[in-house]
């Protein structure tokens, strides 16, 4: 896994069993498994986290309102639905950023490893 899929099932056990808040969540996981300020403040893997929150799709995490992303909250639903379709697509997190993006020439910043973290570890919710 990556830095940003441990610290995005971390997160998901703080919100669960601390009763964290996404947003505080988040926080306290990138300071254990990010080393650098910078990829602490990278916004796309934490707005992916925040948009599954949202949408209740993190297993006993409440939906709620969490993030302004709207493109890496619907990156990380798309991933979501293509895993649970193609389970396969785990293994490849540019594999699955290509289907996502559908042929939209845009380059992953950390968000597929956030969502594959997440569903490989029964956190992600199907819909």
């Amino acid at each position: 896994m990556s830095a940003y899929g441990d610290a995005a099932v971390d997160a998901a056990r703080l919100c669960q069993k601390q009763g964290l808040d996404p947003v505080a969540a988040w926080t306290r996981a990138v300071e254990k498994h990010l080393p650098t300020e910078e990829g602490r403040k990278k916004s796309c893997p934490k707005s992916t986290f925040l948009g599954l929150c949202e949408e209740g799709l993190i297993k006993e995490v409440p939906a709620g309102s969490y993030t302004r992303s709207k493109l890496n909250k619907g990156y990380a639903l798309r991933a979501l639905q293509l895993l649970n379709a193609h389970p396969a697509l785990a293994s490849s997190s540019g594999d699955l950023w290509r289907k996502v993006m559908a042929g939209e020439p845009k380059k992953p910043n950390g968000q597929m490893e956030v969502v594959i973290a997440l569903w490989s570890a029964g956190m992600g919710e199907a819909r």
